[in-house]
């Protein structure tokens, strides 16, 4: 691996968390390098220049990481913990995810609005259902995601996804195929483990949708 930065030649390969010692994906995981003061610093977008340690993108990874003094052991050095890496990743991975379901409705590939989100999930268009993690559960179960594995994201909170469609609040949104829908599956695979969160709705189909509102 290069000194200098991460190793062109290996982005592609697994890693090793240093919480867990399983190899996994790094789509999975989250990187983190030592700052120029000897701390721990999330990089979220992997782009960050030096050595990179890594985490299983889990609340019980990420914390075991760091009661345990693995970064200070991964990286063969002391290493000081901020008190707040925690949250400090974990925010770090909400604003990525709201940047990148933003991104998509400018390019018209994200709606919101129940009407709208239901009409798009009863066609061959939508590739993905985001809710609010606090919206009503009865409201919310009135819709369902479309076919596929990891096509639904409640992880963020109304104010977190009314952040992505520019609106104060916003419990229902979908979004439709292409590169971005790919990176906001990802994004929410890892915020959604980080926040400890689990679960899953059942795959849309018409009978089940049609006469819902």
């Amino acid at each position: 691996m290069s000194r200098g930065g991460r190793d062109k030649k290996t982005d592609d390969l697994e890693r090793r968390c240093i919480a867990t010692g399983e190899v996994g994906d790094p789509a999975h995981m989250i990187r983190f390098v030592v700052g120029p003061e000897g701390q721990a610093v999330p990089d979220v977008m992997g782009k960050l220049p030096g050595r990179g340690i890594w985490v299983s993108a889990t609340k019980e990874a990420l914390e075991t990481a760091i009661k345990k003094k693995a970064f200070s052991r991964s990286a063969k050095e002391q290493v000081t913990i901020p008190d707040d890496l925690f949250a400090q990743t974990e925010r770090l991975l909400a604003g990525r995810l709201v940047n990148l379901i933003s991104l998509a409705r400018k390019a018209g590939q994200a709606v919101t609005g129940y009407e709208k989100v239901k009409g798009l999930l009863e066609t061959d268009r939508a590739r993905l259902l985001v809710q609010a993690s606090d919206g009503s559960e009865r409201g919310k179960s009135k819709l369902h995601s479309p076919p596929g594995k990891d096509v639904f994201i409640g992880c963020l909170t109304a104010q977190e996804l009314g952040l992505a469609f520019g609106r104060e609040s916003v419990i229902h949104g979908a979004l439709t195929a292409g590169g971005l829908s790919k990176q906001v599956k990802a994004e929410g695979i890892r915020l959604k483990g980080v926040r400890g969160m689990s679960g899953s709705k059942k795959p849309s189909n018409k009978e089940n949708t049609t006469h819902e509102r």
